[in-house]
């Protein structure tokens, strides 16, 4: 069986939350690498992490250490676990590193899974409400005021334009589903360039109500993952090129690649992120605090769990907020297509009375 047809596609990131748990934990009982991966390997259900992790104990057992066999495998295994995989074979300490990233990948997932939750109804709202929408203006709209024209009624300026709208999506419909796939596949592309990604994820960090949001999301992110990278013993450059890669936002990215060129050079770290102006303030000197004190991984920590808290009430307030401010939107725009044809059926009532 080809590798490549095997690890073609990542598996989804809960699969391998488990994967490590389970991983750290046979590790930590004593039992060696290879017997763990066989013994996870008949557990596996996904296809693309079981062929894997078959290939993994196959290099083992022809002299690889771990993590080499992982980085032959770029496409399911992450640079972060590889590092630390690489840093726990160094020091002896592997089981314990691979309980500590078990922690942080669990940690990660979770926050991942708070932000999912929190948007899901709003956006099952939002396309639903667009779909009824959709729906009136193109096929209960057109028939009603075909019944008005014929019944000499004069339609009203705003009956005229839902009408228009509607007509026009029966006729162009093709050209206006094409048009719109043309517009999303052209946005794609733009924002996965170099610079069409700076501009959007800069936009991210600064649209209302959402911007705050994904500003404390990459904050924990940064915070969890440096915690996680130097506490296991990984340099402090290297960490911060790991860092810079997940972190998810190319704006922030941008600033934590501009520190690592200013620690480099011997500056502090704190002194490199306020200089980004992307750091909030209080968590550049919580680091400045760390780094005179010597306990950088464990201020870190504590900068994620406060974000993580934050983001977790931020999410709660917005969807508080949010859910009824669409139901209105909604609501308005149902009741103005309403109003339109309400105000024609009385005029043909009129006109029906004489």
């Amino acid at each position: 069986m080809s590798e490549t047809g095997i690890v073609s596609r990542r598996v989804s990131p809960i699969e391998l939350v488990i994967f490590n748990a389970q991983l750290a934990n046979l590790i930590n009982s004593g039992i060696p690498i290879v017997t763990s991966l066989y013994t996870l390997e008949t557990q596996l259900e996904n296809k693309k992490l079981k062929g894997a992790v078959r290939l993994l104990c196959g290099d083992i057992e022809s002299g690889d250490s771990l993590s080499q066999a992982l980085a032959k495998r770029p496409r399911v295994f992450d640079p972060l676990f590889l590092s630390m995989v690489r840093v726990g074979e160094t020091s002896g300490r592997l089981g314990a590193v691979l309980g500590r990233f078990a922690e942080f990948s669990e940690r990660r997932e979770d926050l991942r899974q708070k932000i999912s939750a929190a948007l899901f109804y709003p956006t099952i709202l939002v396309f639903a409400g667009l779909a009824v929408i959709l729906y009136i203006v193109t096929f209960i709209v057109p028939e009603f005021a075909g019944i008005f024209l014929q019944s000499g009624v004069r339609l009203p300026l705003p009956t005229r334009v839902v009408y228009a709208l509607g007509m026009g999506m029966q006729r162009f419909w093709v050209s206006v589903l094409s048009g719109a796939a043309v517009v999303a596949l052209g946005a794609r592309m733009v924002v996965m360039s170099a610079r069409g990604r700076l501009q959007w994820d800069s936009l991210k960090l600064r649209l209302p109500l959402f911007g705050a949001l994904h500003r404390k999301a990459a904050i924990s992110r940064f915070s969890r993952t440096l915690s996680t990278l130097v506490s296991s013993g990984v340099p402090i450059l290297e960490s911060l090129d790991i860092v810079r890669s997940v972190v998810g936002n190319e704006v922030i990215a941008r600033v934590i690649a501009a520190a690592r060129t200013a620690v480099e050079k011997g500056e502090s770290l704190s002194g490199a992120l306020k200089a980004g102006g992307e750091f909030p303030a209080d968590a550049v000197r919580m680091i400045a605090v760390a780094e005179e004190s010597g306990d950088l991984d464990g201020m870190l920590a504590k900068i994620a769990d406060f974000y993580d808290l934050s983001l977790h009430y931020s999410l709660k307030r917005l969807t508080v907020v949010l859910e009824p401010a669409l139901l209105a939107a909604m609501g308005g725009v149902v009741g103005f297509i309403m109003a339109s044809l309400l105000v024609p059926i009385l005029d043909m009532i009129q006109i029906l009375r004489r």
